[in-house]
Parts: structure tokens; sequence; C-alpha cells
């Protein structure tokens, strides 16, 4: 009986479709999902370039394009297109399985084709060959295909090779990558293993057998079951491309254990969340009591949701604790007494008053309390005096440190005089209230904001051991004033850290528009080493950012206005729009400005299904199909409020600017598709010039 596969990239493709042009879509693979696929005419095409390749027919405008392998009895829809781009596209592809690794292939093999006499013309003028130093029989355990050998061969310049990567499959870009990039064929195997699924590559591989790498490239397609799981797959296509396991994040999320804790980093997009998803998944089938935990509530809720579309099993989800570390310290500290929580509202006025008299700033008092004494758990001056305060940037004699105390002290004192404490305070005081591990495995995203004291507090939920902490984090979108060292906790995740580089959710082009919003320093890591973006990139492709300036904040909203209009017209759902400002005030004004227009906007977090706006900080851990980005102007960002002064705290100051960087970064690549950037008056100096 013949199965309906579908493959990934088809699913944010058909989200985007035209309700009616949907219903079509529906009606076709749906006679597939019910077996009853005689009744469709599969259009077999002339000169393509495979001969397995057909399409069928959507309505007059639109058709689909299956692959029908010769083995297995499995259908597979590649996409969906307008006619004549579907008839271009099939004709071009070519299907193949991987020789080295056995998963499945496609390349465009016309535009292959249409390279060749310009890379002969380009060979003739020289003797040198790029890769002439590699045998053919290295390349062939590589995976390259036997095919493309004598084009690899005409390669005189990597510019040529890399031309050639949005039409080769990953696995053999990347070894032709590595080779050239001088590794020999030992490490560039290594390069490309880390593609596979699996930790072993398949002893036996049939070139034939289509279906068989199908089954074995998880991150590329999906078999559908019946009618029932395909109409579940449809109502929830970005939900369920989302929650898609890529070979690189399989191997990290089902990986049977792992000897100690391990960590995961990677970009915006790669994926990070959606392979601590899976280890949740993968450990509570085992019985476990898992906790899985973030930063904000917001990034809590979002997780809830993508756990509820991966997990089905009733059982399985109970065993998962999705909780911030916030309210984690206060259901503690809770059960012994009612906490009350200082806010800014509160502390800003202890801090002013703390600083009166003194040659210190509220805010270097304030992060001298949370990086140095709530962070080392400091409780007497003495601890204070003669502590280590790495990561300050200003050096403080044992005078200066007596008048610091007496004045944060001051702070403390006013506090608990009206039962009040900060969240890294409570963080404290759970820890000192564990009394042995509430859980068997504790997994942690968006790592790189948690603060110190929260630290201790996860480490001592759960027994040190085996699969004990998986923790999924990117310094490059640290947005807090957290600056951690997991080694001084004794956290060790040397030998078990892994990174994604690919961005399975923005395109190339708001990639490379966005990447340089991180400035040229690197980022601390969280193992103390230094993290880079080497490599960082996207398969995906669209239509570059759009940055426009305007005279004035008004008339900056009446071309969000207008933007936003154009992307509802073009048939974007609302809830897949996201605007973000650097300021509360700015989004709010922004949403305001909208439902004047008649345009339906909610404030971030919303379930509502309306243009969702809010502020940068809320954006995090969230996308959307077209993102627009408002008020980047000089005066914003940097916001100056957020700024040490550079003659107080050089190092706080540096701190503080990149911080702004990776704000911006994080909400510009919240965006899938579309990413429209806008200030009024001047640009931000962040800005690409």
């Amino acid at each position: 009986m013949a199965q309906l596969a579908i493959a990934k990239s088809f699913m944010p493709q058909y989200a985007k479709l035209e309700p009616k042009v949907r219903k079509g879509v529906d009606a076709a693979i749906g006679k597939f999902a019910e077996h009853t696929h005689a009744g469709l005419h599969l259009e077999k095409l002339n000169a393509a370039k495979d001969s397995r390749i057909r399409t069928i027919r959507i309505d007059q405008f639109w058709r689909g394009v299956v692959l029908a392998p010769e083995k297995g009895d499995v259908y597979c829809l590649l996409t969906v297109m307008p006619h004549d781009d579907a008839i271009n596209w099939a004709t071009s592809r070519k299907f193949s399985v991987n020789q080295a690794l056995g998963v499945f292939e496609v390349r465009d093999q016309v535009a292959l084709d249409e390279m060749s006499p310009a890379l002969e013309k380009a060979a003739e003028g020289t003797g040198y060959r790029l890769l002439e130093h590699v045998f053919d029989k290295d390349l062939l355990r590589l995976g390259i295909d036997e095919e493309l050998i004598p084009l690899v061969r005409l390669l005189t310049e990597d510019a040529h090779l890399q031309a050639m990567e949005r039409l080769l499959p990953e696995p053999q870009y990347i070894a032709l990558l590595a080779l050239a990039q001088g590794m020999n064929p030992q490490q560039a195997w290594e390069e490309v293993a880390k593609t596979l699924a699996v930790e072993e590559k398949p002893a036996d591989v049939d070139p034939e057998d289509l279906v068989a790498a199908m089954r074995r490239s998880p991150g590329q397609v999906v078999f559908v079951n019946g009618p029932e799981e395909l109409r579940e797959i449809l109502a929830h296509p970005f939900d369920t491309w989302r929650i898609f396991l890529h070979p690189v994040q399989r191997r990290v999320a089902l990986r049977p254990s792992y000897s100690g804790p391990a960590q995961v980093t990677g970009g915006a997009g790669t994926g990070k969340t959606v392979a601590a998803l899976h280890r949740a998944k993968f450990l509570a089938s085992q019985g476990r009591r898992i906790l899985l935990t973030t930063f904000t509530r917001n990034l809590t809720e979002a997780l809830e949701r993508q756990l509820a579309l991966l997990v089905d099993d009733p059982e399985v989800r109970e065993r998962v604790y999705v909780k911030n570390v916030d309210s984690i310290s206060y259901e503690m500290v809770g059960r012994h007494r009612r906490p009350g929580v200082a806010g800014p509202d509160v502390l800003d006025p202890l801090w002013e008053e703390a600083a009166d008299g003194t040659p210190f700033s509220p805010s270097f008092l304030s992060r001298e309390w949370e990086q140095i004494i709530l962070a080392q758990g400091l409780e007497t001056e003495e601890e204070y005096l003669a502590c280590t305060r790495t990561g300050r940037g200003v050096p403080l004699g044992k005078a200066q440190r007596a008048v610091a105390w007496r004045s944060i002290r001051h702070v403390v004192d006013a506090l608990a005089a009206e039962g009040r404490s900060t969240f890294p305070q409570l963080a404290n005081e759970a820890a000192e209230l564990v009394r042995g591990p509430e859980y068997d495995h504790v997994i942690i995203d968006e790592a790189q904001d948690i603060h110190t004291a929260q630290w201790r507090l996860l480490r001592r939920l759960v027994a040190e051991g085996p699969d004990d902490l998986f923790i999924v984090g990117d310094p490059h979108q640290r947005i807090y004033d957290s600056h951690v060292s997991l080694t001084s906790l004794g956290i060790n995740v040397r030998g078990r850290s892994t990174k994604l580089k690919l961005n399975y959710r923005t395109t190339q082009e708001i990639l490379a528009w966005s990447v340089p919003l991180l400035g040229l320093s690197p980022a601390q890591g969280l193992d103390d080493s230094a993290d880079t973006l080497d490599g960082y990139r996207s398969p995906i492709h669209g239509r570059r950012p759009v940055v426009k300036g305007y005279p004035d904040r008004d008339t900056e909203l009446d071309g969000l206005v207008e933007q936003v209009r154009a992307w509802l017209e073009a048939d974007v759902e609302p809830s897949a729009i996201g605007v973000a400002a650097r300021y509360l005030w700015v989004a709010r004004k922004a949403a305001k400005r909208l439902k004047e227009e008649g345009i339906t906007a909610y404030q971030v977090p919303s379930k509502s299904p309306g243009v969702q706006v809010g502020s940068m900080h809320k954006m995090k851990g969230l996308e959307f199909r077209c993102m627009a980005v408002i008020g980047v102007d000089e005066k914003s960002m940097p916001a100056a409020k957020a700024i040490t002064p550079e003659d107080e705290d050089p190092k706080a100051h540096a701190q503080d600017i990149q911080k702004e960087r990776c704000l911006l970064f994080v909400a510009s690549t919240r965006a899938r598709d579309h990413l429209y950037v806008s200030y009024p008056g001047s640009p931000s100096p962040f800005l690409p010039g």
C-alpha cells in the first residue's frame, strides 16, 4: 500500500499559500493519505533531469511536484508552485542517495550543467586546480556523487566552489569546502559526519533505494501515517516545520547518554530550542522527571506550546515540568515564607539613596551587588574585602570596598525591612533550601541569560552524573547582565559541547545583514572560551532586508502601517507579523497607530490572532514570517540609560554596548522571510552603512 511523504521544506511554503490554493493542495494530497491516489493524474515530464519526477494539478495555475521512487511505493510531495515555476523546478532537479552517508539528496543539475562551460573556460588559463591534491577515491568516500567529479575537477578558485553552495546537497558542499580549506580526507570526513542523524554511517547503501534514504533523512522528509496525521500536519505547518530535527540536532538530542553535563550552542535559528525539546521528550519517555527551564515567562509559554505539539502521550508530557527559573525560586522559598519581590520601582530609589555621598553611581553599586556579592554568595564584609572581582572593569582598594559594602547594605537592609527580595536573592535563598535532587534531569534553554545565583540553584536540583544538565544557549544573544563561568560552578561541559551552525529559520540575506550588527568582538562563552559565528549560515534564500529612514516618529509610524498593510494584502496572517521597538512606549504607540488604521494588533505575549507588537526584549524566543524593527535611531540604539559611562567602568561600558548590539540582532533574526527596519531622524550607529 502506497504511503505519502512530505518534504520538510514544503511546510513553510504551504503556510504562505492563499487559502483557495491550500484547499486544492489539501484535496490532492488527501487522496494520497487515504490511499486513493489512483484517481490522481501524475504527469511525467519530458526532458526532466530525473525520470522519477512527476507533477499533479492543484488548480488552473498551480501544480505540485512529486517524487515517485521506483522502489518502496512511496510518493513524496516536494513543493507546490505556480505552473511554469513548478515545471522548471521539477525538470532541473536530480535526486540521489549519498553513497557515504546513505541520506536523501537533491541538486540543481541544470544550473550545475550551465556552470560547466564557464568553469572550463576559467580552467583553460591555468594549470592549477583547487582540489588537485585529492584523489577521486577520496571524493567518493566522502560522498561526492560520481557524476559531479568531472565538474569538481574544473574548480580553480574558492569563489567557484562558493557559487555551487546553493546547487549542491549540503553534505557534499561541506566535504568539498573542507578539502578546499586544506583539511585532509579524514578531517573532511569528520566535518561531513556531523550531518549524520546517527552516530555511525549505514553499513549497506543501495544507490537506487530513495525511500530508504528518505527514512535515514528525518530532517528532510516526514512520512505521513494516514489522514488524521496529515490533517494535524497541515493544520500547523509552521509548527510542524519548527519541531523537525535536522541530522546534527538529532544526534545531539537523541544521544542515548552523556557522561555529564552537555552543552549546545549556536546562532539564532539553528534549532537549539528544538534540540532541547526533543531531549526532554527523549528522557521523559524513559520514565524520568525532567525540568525544562528558561529565563522569562513568555519564553516558558513558548516552550509549553512547542512541547504540546511534540509530545502527544499524556504520561510523557506529565513528566516534563516547564518553569522559568524565577518561578522555581519563588515557589521554593514560598514553601517556607511568602516572598515579596522588589521591582525597579522599589530598587531604583534605594540605589539613588545608597549612592548619595559616595564616589559610586547607582548602577555601579547595583552591578557590584548582583555580579559580585550575589553571584559569589558573599554574606559578610570580610568575605567581600577578600574576594576577587573578575569581570568588573574598575579595581577597588579595601577602603573603597568598605564604602561600597556599606552602601549596598543600605539597600539590602531596606529590602529586608519591607520583606522584599530580588530574584537573584530568592535564587540564593532557594538553593540553601534544597535538601536533595528534585528532578532526574534539568534542561536549560537561553542559558546565556541565567544569573550565577540561579545556576547554583539549578545545579542543586539534580544529582551530579550522566545526563544531569543539558544546557542550550547562544552568547551572541545575551541581552541581560549575566556573565557566567560554568567551570567556576563545578559544571564541566568540555568534550560534551556541540555547536550548531546552520540557521533553518532566517534567510541568508537577512542573516548576512544581521550578523554585522554584533560588531567584531567575540562573545564570551559559558565554558570560558571565546565564541564566534564562524561558519554560521542559512541554506534558505529570499529578499534582502528593507531599511528606511523618516524625518520623525509620526511619519515612521505611517511607513509601518503601509508596510504591515502590504504584508496583509499579500495574504500573510496577522499573527505571523511582528513589530519590535527598543522602548515599550514606542511599541505601545505603534500598536495604537495600527489599531487606529483598522489593523488588529496586540502586545506580546498574546494568543490573539493579530499583529504582535512588543519591546525587543519581549520578542526573545519568538519568530515571525514578517518582522518590522522600528525606532532604530541614534538616540534609541544604544539606549543611553542602558549604558554605563566609559570613565566610570570601561568594561561595563563595553558590555553594555555589546548587550544593545545583541538586542538589535535578536530582534532582527526573529524574521523568517521579510525584515523591515526603520528609524526617525538619524540612524543607529549599529546599522550597516
